[in-house]
């Protein structure tokens, strides 16, 4: 499913004394297979643009935006597959059934007795009227969907989600979405809070689903480490529009520009900066791999 943003803007508490542009005419388009990142600072309009993606914000409906055309400029457009957000009667139920949404600490959310009626929620709840799964199949289902988080069903299946450990609890929450089987999985900062190693495994689990479950992974995250080492391409937003839209070899050649919007860089970028200043110039993309195989063919040696 391509998604294809055009003149996306968004004001909370709109004509009041209150009101907040969180985004102002973005355009952009996530290509079917990226590993996408979205990236900026507290309040940059990020995690609203996601929350665009499967219809939880709304735009205007079409006849809405005809009337105000000429007052706020061009239309605003967004595509994701063969849905159009902008059109009133959009399926927004089988939207969000391809494309699923984790927010930011999904083990929050988890509300079930057991582990595998949290996970089934997701799959009964985007059940067709007079199509609900069979008990065996919504079992093979969740079984899957656990098998895929990592979590073995016979070990996990019974047990209520709040005995788990914050990790497992992490990964039910993931499942919970995945089990639907989305096209796009969009997730908040999906390692927040976890510690190195579980920033590692989150990663590599989300590496698997873009694999063999979704087609497209997007997340929303503030750690530049995790989108040089992980992403295909990434967007950065400021005050709510997108400054850089770039592949990660390409966006933290503009290092000092992002330290400027306040934005952290990845270790290997303040490195390439660090040698630079020293006059040693280091071609990398920014991954700690290629950066250290940079570094040892400067050197003449191999990684």
């Amino acid at each position: 499913m391509r998604i294809v943003v055009e003149h996306l803007s968004h004001c909370y508490n709109a004509g009041s004394p209150f009101a907040v542009k969180a985004l102002d005419d973005v355009s952009l388009t996530i290509e079917e297979g990226e590993f996408y990142g979205i990236l900026g600072h507290t309040g940059s309009g990020k995690s609203t643009f996601v929350q665009h993606l499967n219809g939880l914000l709304r735009l205007p409906s079409s006849l809405k935006r005809r009337k105000k055309r000429r007052e706020s400029g061009p239309s605003p457009v967004l595509r994701v597959g063969e849905f159009d957000l902008s059109d009133k009667k959009t399926d927004f139920r089988a939207l969000r059934k391809r494309v699923g949404m984790v927010f930011q600490y999904p083990e929050y959310q988890l509300f079930a007795e057991t582990v595998k009626d949290d996970v089934a929620f997701g799959l009964l709840n985007f059940a067709e009227k007079g199509k609900k799964p069979s008990p065996e199949e919504t079992e093979r289902a969740v079984r899957d969907a656990l098998s895929a988080c990592g979590l073995d069903y016979d070990e996990f299946a019974e047990k209520s989600p709040f005995d788990l450990s914050g990790g497992q609890k992490r990964r039910v929450a993931i499942a919970g979405v995945v089990v639907s089987r989305p096209e796009v999985l969009v997730l908040d900062e999906p390692a927040a809070g976890l510690d190195p190693l579980g920033k590692r495994e989150v990663m590599e689990l989300l590496h698997r689903l873009h694999d063999d479950w979704c087609k497209t992974v997007i997340i929303v995250s503030h750690d530049m480490d995790e989108i040089a080492e992980n992403c295909t391409r990434a967007a950065v937003f400021s005050e709510g529009r997108v400054v850089f839209d770039l592949p990660p070899r390409e966006l933290f050649l503009h290092a000092e520009e992002l330290v400027r919007l306040g934005l952290d860089i990845p270790l290997t970028a303040k490195l390439r900066l660090a040698l630079r200043e020293r006059g040693v110039a280091v071609d990398c993309d920014f991954t700690e791999d290629d950066f250290v195989r940079a570094v040892l063919a400067l050197k003449g040696e191999k990684a």
